[in-house]
Parts: structure tokens; C-alpha cells; sequence
């Protein structure tokens, strides 16, 4: 029986009020999946909105993109947390965007935290506890980074793991990726090789040149870069060679 046909997710719904951030209207003609953020970090009622009926027009999934509360931060500063926290945070911002969901018709598809969260959780077995509690409370998978406490927190409790593949942020000696507040533009020529590399089985490198398995059903593109959309169609590009869409 042939593998499950990996999906390309983007962070998207990343603006407040007048102001747009991303290439959301772009990507979503080349990507299966979208993840949307639900006001913490940034995206507004209106935001919100908006991309999940842009979402609904393009056959997309969307998932909750929760963040931790820094707007200013874009949720990418680290905050001292306890478990119950971030189980209200999550469950606070997933439930407003299925409000959302129900009124376009759609269906919550699963979560992937945001930035600095998605760092925490993913070292953290306790706090992860909470957050996979929350996509089992919803009834909804869970993406992160195998081989993480993602992975096992979720794999214990039950929760359905979605692993993932990133092309625009870097990994570390140890598999961890490496979010910066400000991240490089990706280059599309690097990203297809790095997602062609890893369909064949192949490792991909870590900064310092270590050989890293990494184990997805996901590729990632955040929508906010401005190489995004070239990003994402080289992406598409390497996932259809491999196992042409239906």
C-alpha cells in the first residue's frame, strides 16, 4: 500500500486591522493545508474571517495556529508559563476560530502551536501534556516536530501526530529548528532539493553539516516571507514529482 501523499501546510491569517502581512491569496493555489492564527499573536476577528472563507473558496484545510499573548513579539519571545495556562490559551484561541469555521462550513482540521509556544511545548513534556490534551479535547491531530515531546506526549496520550518538514528555518546539531525573530528570506532552488532529499529518504543537514532523519507527513511554508510563494510552488513541485496530486 503506497505512503500517504505528504500535504504542504502554511502559517497564514497573520495580519491586524488594515494591515496584511503574508502572501495568504497566493499560496493558497498551491498549498493543501493552512494554519491560522487566532488573535494571540496576531489575526484579528476580521482577519480571521476573511482566510477562512478564503480557505473554504480554495478547498484549503485550516487548522489552529495558536500563539502565546505578545503581539508586539509576534510570538516569538519566550514566556514562563504553566501547564493550565497554556491549556486556556489553546483552547481560548481554537475555539474562536471554529466559530469561524462553522460559519464558512468547514471543519477544524487540527493545531500546530506558533513560534515561541511551538518551541516551548516541543521541550517540555508537561506543558506539551496540556496542549495535546487540547487537539484531544477538540478531536483534532496535532503537528509538530518528530522525535520531540510532540511526538511522544502525543503518541501517549492518543492524540493522531502530524510530523513536519521545514524549508525556511533551519535544524539544529540536535533536530531542533532554529527560530529567529527575523528569519532569512528561503531560497526556492534550496528548499526543492531539501524536500526532494527528504521524500527519497535521504537525511537532511543541520547548520553545522549533522545528518538529520527527519520524520514528516507535512511540509511546512510560512507565508509571511517574501520568497514564500516561490518557496511554496518549488515545494509543490518536489511533492507532485514524488506522488503526482489526484
Amino acid at each position: 500500500m503506497p505512503a500517504p501523499k505528504v500535504l504542504i501546510n502554511s502559517d497564514m491569517g497573520e495580519g491586524l486591522g488594515l494591515h496584511a502581512f503574508g502572501n495568504d491569496e497566493a499560496l493558497m493555489e498551491i498549498i493543501d493545508v493552512a494554519n491560522l492564527a487566532c488573535g494571540f499573536h496576531a489575526g484579528d476577528p476580521a482577519v480571521m474571517d476573511y482566510t477562512v472563507g478564503l480557505a473554504a473558496d480554495h478547498g484549503v484545510a485550516v487548522g489552529a495556529h495558536p500563539g502565546l499573548p505578545d503581539i508586539t513579539g509576534f510570538g516569538r519571545r519566550r514566556m514562563v508559563l504553566q501547564p493550565a495556562e497554556v491549556e486556556s490559551m489553546m483552547i481560548y484561541q481554537t475555539a474562536a476560530l471554529t466559530g469561524f469555521l462553522d460559519k464558512h462550513g468547514l471543519s477544524l482540521n487540527h493545531i500546530k502551536p506558533h513560534g515561541a509556544l511551538f518551541g516551548m511545548l516541543a521541550a517540555d513534556g508537561e506543558l506539551m501534556e496540556a496542549a495535546a490534551g487540547v487537539a484531544k479535547q477538540f478531536g483534532v491531530p496535532f503537528y509538530g516536530l518528530a522525535g520531540t515531546a510532540h511526538e511522544a506526549v502525543c503518541r501517549r496520550l492518543g492524540v493522531p501526530f502530524v510530523g513536519e518538514l521545514y524549508v525556511d528555518l533551519n535544524y539544529g546539531a540536535a533536530g531542533e529548528l532554529l527560530i529567529q525573530r527575523r528569519p532569512e528570506p528561503a531560497d526556492p532552488q534550496q528548499a526543492y532539493a531539501r524536500v526532494s532529499a527528504a521524500l527519497r529518504g535521504e537525511p537532511v543537514p543541520a547548520v553545522d553539516g549533522t545528518p538529520l532523519d527527519i520524520d514528516f507527513q507535512s511540509v511546512c511554508v510560512h507565508s509571511d516571507a517574501p520568497t514564500a510563494v516561490a518557496v511554496a510552488a518549488a515545494v509543490r513541485r518536489a511533492v507532485d514529482e514524488a506522488a503526482p496530486r489526484s
